[in-house]
């Protein structure tokens, strides 16, 4: 059995469709990831619907400028409900130009200072802003744990994130033809501080290179992993649950 810990139902075509394929591919639980306040509400209903969908909430750096007091207020009359797991999704990205970098680094903190309030997980966007995230996760050393979703940065990077106690997520690009040196990270990195994503309906593994991502297809990830840690998946399975679970307090 599987958990896709960082997939967006929301943004799929048939979120129902796709709850029912990932159950058919012994996924068993799927964390659905909130991003702004459009979507709060429908990742809150999808938890709320289906007895294996956890959410998160958070506010996507590309969404900094939506961060405002009702979309706070919302967040943190909703943190202490049953399945919502965790803060997320927040971060920097300075690859695009949606959000001055300053705001996205005070809303970033200030989801970090929430994450720490209700001792809630986050799950961290990071995009060419590796010394930055460092920095604003050193402020809340051993008062805030998570992952790095969508783990595509340096060896550098991983190295210093795992220091601070956070984990990698692997989404499908480790079954891209080009991901080696993210291969060769996934190689180095304990495989109690490892668990694996699709980020759908983006970043589609292969075989299904070319069509939209759905949380079924989180087992090939897996298979990969299994492959590049030399483990069976059986095994896998068993740690990666274990991961998620002490990660994810209310799973």
């Amino acid at each position: 059995m599987w958990i896709d810990t960082h997939t967006h139902l929301d943004s799929l075509e048939n979120p129902e469709q796709a709850i029912k394929n990932a159950s058919l591919n012994n996924i068993d639980k799927i964390i659905t990831i909130g991003t702004s306040k459009k979507d709060h509400f429908k990742v809150l209903d999808l938890s709320k619907k289906h007895k294996n969908v956890y959410c998160t909430l958070g506010v996507h750096p590309h969404e900094a400028e939506s961060f405002d007091p009702e979309t706070e207020s919302f967040m943190l009359s909703h943190l202490t409900d049953q399945k919502v797991v965790g803060v997320g999704e927040i971060g920097l990205d300075y690859y695009y130009d949606n959000a001055p970098k300053e705001l996205q680094k005070q809303v970033f903190k200030k989801q970090l200072q929430i994450a720490k309030d209700f001792n809630l997980p986050v799950e961290i966007h990071s995009r060419d802003a590796e010394d930055d995230i460092i920095s604003l996760l050193k402020e809340f050393k051993n008062h805030v744990s998570g992952i790095i979703h969508c783990f595509s940065g340096s060896q550098d990077f991983a190295n210093k994130v795992l220091e601070l106690g956070y984990n990698l997520s692997i989404s499908g690009i480790v079954t891209f033809k080009n991901a080696d040196k993210l291969r060769e990270i996934v190689k180095n990195t304990p495989l109690d501080r490892l668990h694996i994503e699709t980020d759908a309906p983006y970043l589609t593994p292969v075989p299904f290179r070319g069509k939209k991502n759905e949380p079924a297809y989180v087992v090939h990830v897996a298979q990969k992993i299994a492959e590049i840690k030399g483990v069976s998946l059986d095994d896998l399975s068993k740690q990666l649950a274990k991961n998620t679970k002490l990660l994810f307090k209310k799973i």
